[in-house]
């Protein structure tokens, strides 16, 4: 009886110690997931705002800026200042 007894607690003693250790690595996969799921946020925010910007790159807006800017161009009696570099 107590060679049961002997038993039944070491192996009690094993599963609370697996126990433990599987609590442990829960935690960590946890954290990683909620990194994970930070990082998947930013991407998307960042997948915003190049939609944006293509959208905006594909307006006469961008194109006169961009002229304006890069080429020098300007419109009729308009006058622009070239910056100095």
């Amino acid at each position: 009886m107590l060679a049961i007894a002997l038993v039944v607690l070491v192996l009690l003693g094993g599963l609370m110690h697996e126990s433990r250790n599987l609590r442990e690595r829960l935690a960590v996969y946890d954290a990683k997931a909620a990194t994970i799921e930070q990082e998947i946020e930013n991407e998307q925010a960042r997948t915003e705002d190049i939609d944006k910007l293509k959208e905006y790159m594909q307006t006469d807006e961008y194109v006169e800026e961009i002229a304006r800017e890069k080429l020098g161009l300007a419109k009729d009696n308009e006058t622009v200042f070239k910056k100095e570099q």
